[in-house]
């Protein structure tokens, strides 16, 4: 009986003990932070000095630490510190900054390769170059001077493909996502896989590793309590949501690529870098994605395009709802836009087939001169496209234009005159005379003012640009046609449906002569465009004529015909 007695009171204490140890766990483990404003912290992280070791997961990187400024400090096993700005639990995923302002920095003796941790976007293998001279991208500002510039250009690039004349190597750098280098993207996203703790959290419970297991199996308990802060907006967040969170595009994985599209069974068209397919985000939002091809080199389009379009909200620029770069296999996911490209519907007024009518050809002009004009003057970089043609002007269902496919587009500073450029880049028939050789001019934003012109003559009379054969080469090209019937006061010979398309398709004609002007100082802005559209035609003044020819061409002026552009000497760019 004594011997009972006994043993139910040491059941008792080791149960007592072990409720008091449950309770001090839920208490002790409950969600703590640095300061009024820093992010929440809990499992699998802890506040070293403030939260028992049980509260952690193990390894040392989750556990965490308080700056004298109630920063909340993730040291890292290469003894570099971050200042985590968030925590998203049910992503497994830290945003953090350099205390010091510079990533690329930090970057450069950076690996992840003992750490719990990978980077959330994909890595490159890249190279840094110095150079005196400055070159065809954006420099890593806070590793230049106003004596040089450092690049980083990825390893397995061809060399031609960077201006490199003036420049000397510095290293090579372990795989890093490109963003953080070519943009100064100040906001690090790094992810961990183990312990996981998603399910958990969309349960609303806490997470914690099973008792007496050593792997890293979690089990969910209790009900997370949400401690309250002073102010719902976090001042040192809002960075965080202007640089990264606010126009960073979704990331997809290969998986949810292929459940878009239903495995890739309905395809909109082919381009040279990969396919088009339609796909659905949910019953109710289509999207577009373009698979890129894997053979044909093009990881710096993917990046040009992700780190621009994914940056920029406009109503005339196509919107970029997410990518996918999980390993060798790259998609982007677009807004879907139901009625194909401006190419479609361009064609001779005289036929009928797919005219739009003038009024609205003459609202398409506009919309993608407010597109281009946004991406020159409304962006903190002025963003010069490259590639302006109908192809890359889609329509919605209203037929608003949108202008896409930026794997071309440079940044450039608002005040810069001139950007260098190794490799003329566009489409012939779009392209302006001075990215084939400076002989005409410096490259600029009335690059794209140039092909922005042609655009508009070809949508003024329907002929494709490009299009010539042997038939026709020795014609007239047909702009030049169009502005020797100006210039002679002949009406503009298109078939006119309703009163005022005379007006429109003369106004038309006229824009898009101004902005084909070779020299480059001689055309509009794309602001003086917008102005020159939204008037009246009757006052706009027939520009200077832009052509050279040695043989007269009014007695061709009955002849719509084309002919391409007279071969440009293509000059060095060594100086």
């Amino acid at each position: 009986m004594v011997s009972n007695s006994k043993e139910m009171k040491m059941s008792l204490i080791w149960f007592i003990i072990f409720l008091v140890d449950h309770v001090l766990c839920l208490i002790d483990c409950n969600t703590s932070t640095c300061g009024s404003y820093g992010p929440a912290v809990r499992f699998p992280f802890r506040i070293k000095g403030r939260q028992p070791l049980h509260c952690g997961y193990p390894q040392t990187e989750f556990h965490l630490s308080c700056s004298e400024k109630n920063d909340t400090v993730l040291e890292l096993t290469t003894s570099w510190k971050l200042l985590i700005q968030k925590i998203d639990y049910k992503s497994q995923v830290i945003y953090a900054n350099d205390p010091e302002g510079c990533l690329p920095r930090r970057l450069l003796n950076f690996s992840l390769s003992v750490s719990p941790f990978h980077f959330m976007d994909y890595a490159y293998e890249l190279t840094l170059f110095n150079c005196s001279s400055k070159g065809d991208s954006d420099p890593i500002l806070c590793l230049s001077s106003p004596q040089y510039q450092v690049y980083a250009v990825y390893s397995a690039s061809s060399i031609g493909a960077f201006d490199l004349l003036s420049c000397t190597k510095i290293r090579d750098i372990s795989p890093v996502p490109y963003d953080y280098l070519r943009y100064q993207q100040r906001i690090l996203g790094l992810s961990w896989d183990n312990p996981k703790c998603k399910d958990c959290e969309v349960k609303g419970k806490y997470c914690r590793l099973k008792s007496n297991n050593t792997a890293s199996e979690t089990q969910c308990y209790g009900m997370l309590v949400f401690k309250p802060h002073k102010d719902n907006i976090n001042p040192r967040l809002k960075n965080f949501l202007d640089d990264y969170k606010s126009f960073k595009p979704t990331r997809y994985s290969y998986d949810d690529i292929k459940r878009m599209t239903n495995q890739f069974k309905d395809e909109l068209g082919e381009g040279a870098y990969g396919t088009v397919f339609r796909g659905k985000l949910s019953d109710e939002i289509l999207v577009a994605v373009k698979v890129l091809n894997n053979f044909k080199g093009n990881g710096e389009e993917f990046v040009n395009e992700v780190g621009t379009i994914g940056k920029i909200h406009h109503v005339n620029v196509v919107r970029l709802i997410g990518f996918c770069a999980d390993g060798f296999r790259r998609a982007l996911v677009y807004e879907y836009l139901p009625n194909d490209s401006l190419q479609k519907f361009i064609s001779s007024a005289d036929t009928k087939n797919h005219f739009l009518g003038w009024k609205r050809l003459q609202d398409i002009a506009l919309g993608v001169a407010k597109g281009i004009e946004y991406l020159h003057q409304g962006c903190d970089q002025r963003i010069l496209h490259f590639d302006i043609k109908p192809h890359n002007i889609l329509l919605d269902q209203d037929f608003n234009p949108k202008i896409s496919d930026f794997g071309l587009a440079k940044f450039c500073a608002k005040d810069q005159s001139a950007v260098s450029m190794t490799t003329a880049r566009g489409t012939i028939g779009y392209i302006a005379p001075e990215v084939f050789s400076r002989n005409f001019g410096n490259v600029s934003y009335k690059s794209d003012v140039y092909s922005f012109g042609m655009l508009v003559l070809e949508m003024v009379g329907g002929r494709k640009i490009v299009d010539v054969t042997e038939e026709n080469e020795e014609q007239i090209y047909f702009p030049e046609w169009i502005y020797n019937l100006l210039e002679e006061g002949d009406d503009l010979r298109f078939e006119i449906e309703e009163e005022g398309d005379t007006e429109i398709a003369k106004k038309l004609a006229i824009v898009g002569l101004w902005c084909i002007q070779w020299n480059p100082t001689d055309r509009p802005s794309m602001k003086v465009a917008v102005h020159m559209l939204e008037g009246e035609g009757e006052n706009l003044p027939i520009p200077p004529n832009p052509f050279s020819s040695s043989v007269p061409t009014k007695t061709k002026a009955r002849i719509p015909g084309k002919r391409l552009l007279q071969e440009l000497e293509v000059i060095s760019e060594a100086e």
